[in-house]
């Protein structure tokens, strides 16, 4: 029962829609209605400008860290990892918003934070190196999910088989970007200070 419970807390904490809250609060909108509709921080950029989408990014990254200290402290690290991945999921399809959510990027980030530090500053620069060079958030994010399994079996003790079904997951959400880029079609990041 505990297992069960820490992991509907995890997915319901991930269901939390961030941007949407506030880009309205900021009266902005209804996020989904604007941009390309999604509810990630990206779209909040392009709605809110570049301190919105970062106070979101944390926001969201910070569903997720809840969602893995909530497991580490109930069960252990294996299961903590899983409760990230439930928080993924929930931002994915929140069941506020009739399961229709964002990319889950930043809860994924999140995700990595609590559970090894390392592997976030290793990802982290990895995004930013590749986000900057070519231009595209979505290839930059895409190169992590891609490397993701690898350093969650290096860390060992299960956590890699939950950090593969995160990448997974997340790479699913990402498939029109894939095409988008394989097309050349993919937007660009625009850097917006303030809106």
């Amino acid at each position: 029962m505990l297992y069960i419970l820490c992991i509907i807390v995890a997915y319901l904490l991930g269901s939390v829609p961030m941007g949407l809250i506030l880009t309205k609060l900021a009266g902005q909108g209804d996020l989904r209605r604007v941009g390309s509709g999604n509810i990630g921080a990206t779209n909040v950029m392009r709605v809110g400008g570049l301190r919105m989408a970062v106070l979101a990014w944390a926001l969201d990254m910070a569903k997720a860290i809840v969602a893995v200290f909530i497991g580490w402290t109930a069960i252990g690290p294996t299961f903590a990892a899983w409760c990230g991945f439930a928080a993924v999921v929930g931002h994915c399809f929140p069941i506020w918003l009739r399961f229709h959510g964002g990319k889950g990027i930043s809860s994924m980030f999140g995700m990595i934070l609590a559970i090894s530090p390392l592997t976030f500053i290793i990802c982290g620069i990895e995004w930013l190196i590749v986000a900057l060079s070519f231009g595209f958030s979505s290839l930059g994010a895409i190169v992590v999910m891609c490397l993701l399994p690898f350093f969650g079996f290096a860390i060992g003790g299960g956590i890699g088989w939950a950090f593969l079904a995160t990448a997974l997951l997340c790479l699913w959400r990402h498939r029109e970007n894939i095409v988008r880029l394989l097309n050349g079609t993919e937007s660009r990041i625009q850097w917006k200070w303030k809106k």
